[in-house]
């Protein structure tokens, strides 16, 4: 069963009671919330990804619902937990729909170390991945977006799970977040995808979500094998440029957008060497979704 199959009450219901358990990807989340902003985000943005029964296995239990005490009346706040933890501080009532999205991640690139797990997006297409590891800024879930509305799968626009014994690539499928200037960006460039209404005021600026391709979800069990490595960064005015690089400039680099490459030591190195030496790498810079686009259609075919 999807979550499109469930009437808004029975949604409702399962967020707040037992909590609703969705698969994506390798993990099954237990997601409970009295919020409306969580629920109706799930609603539009995961109405395709299968929900899992309430007594079956979850890999993480969280909760976002609104603070206790007097500020659940006085400009209410919501909260995230994990097993009675709470990581991050708490954010208004209405950006509880970002945070669910921060903690889910924050619970994989913290706990999931059956992967190497590198901060970045990836995509695929006819089997091949293409991986932007970059930090924050760098325009890459611009650039992840609008790849997504042209024929390349969503695997994920933060997280790039390596499987240390095959070697390929674990989708999340997950909705690719944006923020500030990039959302404008993408509702010029694909105006027919949907992007959610922004929240402002977060604590990174205006947030909003746009909503993954039917085809990244539908084949969220297809894993992808490594082909092509590309770091991009934005440049206001600048003309597309691609570069190669170097295996080892290649190596190091990933190695530090890597989230647990020192915790999985000999593993992490014999799984990111191994995948340096399968892919290509380049350095992409630029300021034309179209041009660099293009470039990038062009080089992996």
């Amino acid at each position: 069963m999807k979550i499109a199959d469930l009437p808004l009450t029975e949604l409702t219901r399962r967020l707040a009671v037992n909590g609703l358990r969705i698969k994506t990807g390798p993990f099954v989340f237990s997601i409970h919330s009295s919020l409306e902003a969580v629920r109706d985000g799930l609603a539009v943005l995961y109405d395709h990804f299968p929900t899992v029964a309430s007594d079956a296995f979850a890999d993480f239990h969280i909760s976002v619902d609104r603070a206790k005490g007097i500020r659940r009346w006085i400009r209410p706040q919501s909260v995230f937990e994990f097993d009675g933890e709470i990581p991050f501080k708490p954010l208004t009532a209405s950006q509880g729909f970002a945070l669910l999205e921060w903690g889910m991640n924050w619970c994989i690139y913290n706990h999931a170390h059956s992967f190497l797990i590198i901060h970045g997006a990836v995509l695929e297409r006819k089997g091949k991945a293409l991986l932007m590891p970059a930090p924050s800024g760098s325009g890459k879930s611009t650039l992840c977006g609008a790849l997504m509305t042209q024929g390349w799968r969503l695997l994920s626009d933060e997280l790039i799970l390596i499987n240390p014994i095959t070697g390929l690539i674990h989708p999340l499928g997950r909705p690719i977040s944006l923020k500030n200037h990039s959302i404008e960006v993408l509702k010029r460039f694909a105006p027919s995808h949907h992007i959610t209404a922004p929240v402002y005021d977060t604590a990174k600026g205006t947030v909003a979500h746009m909503k993954p391709s039917s085809q990244s979800v539908t084949c969220c069990n297809e894993l992808a094998v490594p082909g092509w490595v590309v770091f991009p960064q934005y440049s206001a005015g600048t003309q597309t440029q691609i570069l190669p690089l170097g295996k080892a400039d290649l190596c190091m680099r990933l190695i530090d957008n890597a989230f647990n490459y020192n915790i999985l030591r000999h593993e992490g190195f014999s799984t990111m060497t191994r995948m340096v030496s399968h892919t290509t790498g380049f350095s992409a810079t630029y300021s034309d979704l179209h041009d660099v686009i293009l470039q990038i259609n062009q080089l992996t075919d």
